[in-house]
């Protein structure tokens, strides 16, 4: 059994995509959007209306699960970071984040880096999930952004 000082508990992923910041900016902070990106399939929706304007707020989200998440966003700049703890509704976040990053890489193309940050973890129920999220999984959520912002036909 690996012992879990031994993971790496920031995992992330990045890569180019063919679109502004601000298209790719939108898809994630409207909550909304998220399901039709999400490579973990955890989403399964979240009410229209929630577009996320600062840090401080929080977005709801139901999962496939049938379970529901209260996302507190602490870190946002508009068009170029967002990052949330997802909890229970009406519980403390049990430490795990969500970032993106967006950093503009001349004519019409983006860095898109997403991070999956656990270190702060506190509750064990969540580290088999917490240990499964691996950077191919952050990567499927970056190549189903990039089809949506691309303008793929045939994104999800």
């Amino acid at each position: 059994m690996t012992d879990i000082s031994e993971l790496p508990q920031v995992v992330s992923a990045e890569r180019e995509i063919a679109a502004d910041a601000e298209r790719i900016f939108e898809l994630i902070a409207d909550p909304a959007q998220q399901p039709r990106w999400d490579g973990n399939d955890n989403l399964n929706e979240a009410a229209a209306g929630q577009r996320v304007r600062g840090a401080g707020e929080v977005f709801v989200m139901a999962l496939t699960n049938g379970a529901v998440r209260h996302n507190r966003v602490v870190e946002f700049e508009e068009g170029r970071r967002i990052a949330w703890l997802p909890s229970e509704p009406d519980q403390e976040p049990p430490g795990h984040l969500w970032r993106w990053e967006l950093e503009p890489a001349g004519d019409g193309v983006t860095r898109v880096i997403h991070t999956y940050d656990w270190s702060r973890l506190t509750d064990p129920k969540r580290l088999v999930r917490a240990k499964a999220t691996t950077a191919e999984k952050l990567l499927a959520s970056i190549e189903n952004l990039a089809a949506l912002a691309e303008g793929a036909e045939n994104a999800r």
